[in-house]
């Protein structure tokens, strides 16, 4: 099985050893995002425009891999304050529709580059 990298320039430039996304067969493994605008690279302010943000460069990337959100069978949420937990659902529920991935949340002490929230998935496509 060949691995293909997934890039784009809609979601924010790798900052560090490894790639927006891997795509292994019809899997494809997306990293974590943070609040960054892909432009210019900033970190929104506020837990909802991050979670908001977070979203759209995760869909970003899993477009660039020829998927979209609803080939998510998997998401990984990272908050540095579980009080932010019922809002994550909240963003969460405009890009998501039933049935919904499997999902962890899990509270962290700190995220790059100062975040407040962050997440991962991996897709199926096909």
């Amino acid at each position: 099985m060949s691995k293909q990298i997934i890039a784009t320039p809609s979601a924010p430039a790798a900052i560090g050893t490894y790639s927006q996304a891997v795509k292994a067969g019809n899997t494809v493994y997306l990293s974590g995002q943070i609040g960054l605008d892909p432009v210019s690279m900033q970190l929104l302010e506020g837990f909802e425009a991050q979670t908001v943000r977070v979203f759209e460069n995760l869909k970003a990337v899993a477009e660039a891999a020829g998927g979209t959100l609803a080939d998510a069978v998997k998401l990984n949420i990272y908050l540095t304050d579980l009080a932010n937990f019922a809002k994550v659902n909240e963003v969460m529920a405009r890009y998501f529709s039933e049935p919904y991935p499997a999902r962890a949340a899990v509270g962290v002490k700190e995220l790059p580059r100062g975040a407040v929230v962050e997440a991962d998935a991996i897709l199926v496509i096909g």
